[in-house]
């Protein structure tokens, strides 16, 4: 039997610490947690894509009854941008949280296992690798390319 190691690359800085483009996609993310459609857990996500084109493209969860129904913030994000320009490649990704007391979270929101493949397929789709801003107020994760949060991922078939 032969063992493998798995190993992540994520670095973990201040706001202080980020560029003016970093802090701008954050700051879009966390105005899209007001648009949040949260009713049934109040735990409201924001995300922001920059693109290759230089827009950006936010998008935030929606909740629905029928729980398989709603749609997170980072997907939301990414299938926005890519219907309204399917051929400029997302560059960054910021993503945001509040909890359920209204307030954003102190440590980064990651992303859940539907998303990482969602963004896995993007990085597949754009033959590129996304720098991932992960929120928090204490600090922030950086992540340059999904693979440093699913390092074993599904891709082409």
């Amino acid at each position: 039997m032969e063992e493998k190691i798995v190993k992540s690359h994520i670095m973990v800085c201040t706001s202080n610490e980020l560029s003016p483009v970093e802090h701008s996609l954050i700051d879009n993310a966390v105005e899209a947690t007001t648009r949040s459609y949260a009713r049934y857990s109040n735990f409201k996500v924001g995300a922001a894509v920059l693109l290759d084109n230089g827009s950006v493209v936010v998008g935030c969860n929606h909740e629905n009854a029928s729980f398989p129904a709603g749609i997170c913030a980072e997907r939301s994000a990414l299938y926005a941008a890519a219907s309204s320009y399917p051929d400029s490649a997302p560059k960054m990704l910021a993503i945001a949280a509040k909890g359920t007391d209204g307030k954003l979270l102190e440590e980064p929101i990651l992303p859940c296992g539907i998303c990482r493949q969602v963004i896995v397929e993007t990085e597949t789709r754009f033959d590129c690798k996304l720098h991932i801003l992960l929120y928090g107020q204490k600090y922030i994760y950086i992540i340059d390319g999904i693979e440093n949060l699913m390092p074993l991922s599904f891709t082409k078939l």
